[in-house]
């Protein structure tokens, strides 16, 4: 229990000061290398995913844990196996408005072919979980979301860790 409040509180820490660092213009900002790159549409991490689903722009980003904790001056608690950071922001395609209501799941499928789902929190503008990304290879990773406006939608893509 004492583990499961740790990892929560670490979420919370983790969550706040990225997603009001990402809703920040940084339009101006010279953009550096690392692992806190910031592309100029606003996300942290790497965008490992953009696509529009029934008019809806869906932008995925993979983050290691490890790199956002550091990044806030913290180290990772110990006994947490979630090694990444998977997060999800929608906007309408046409008007480009932040749609930040709904419920959205992840599936990802590990590369001896096991899987592990998650249902995404809602956090400051986008959703996100943590995943055990721990082993080399090919991850699927499937996303079934339902926004607002009832419409059920999904998104699919591979990611690499190297």
């Amino acid at each position: 229990m004492k583990k499961m409040t740790v990892l929560i509180a670490a979420l919370f820490a983790l969550a706040a000061p990225l997603a009001s660092f990402a809703a920040m213009d940084h339009s101006e900002h010279e953009h550096g290398s690392g692992a806190h790159d910031m592309k100029h549409d606003g996300h942290m991490g790497n965008v490992a995913h953009e696509e529009v689903v029934d008019g809806v722009k869906a932008t995925f980003t993979v983050q290691t844990m490890a790199d956002a904790m550091k990044g806030m001056g913290m180290e990772m608690p110990k006994g947490v196996k979630e090694t990444h950071h998977i997060s999800v922001s929608f906007k309408d395609a046409k008007t480009g408005k932040a749609l930040t209501e709904g419920e959205v799941k992840v599936k990802v499928q590990n590369p001896d072919k096991s899987d592990q789902s998650k249902d995404l929190m809602g956090m400051q503008g986008h959703f996100g979980a943590d995943f055990d990304l721990s082993k080399k290879g090919k991850y699927g990773v499937m996303c079934k979301f339902q926004l607002k406006d009832g419409k059920v939608r999904s998104a699919k893509f591979w990611y690499t860790v190297k």
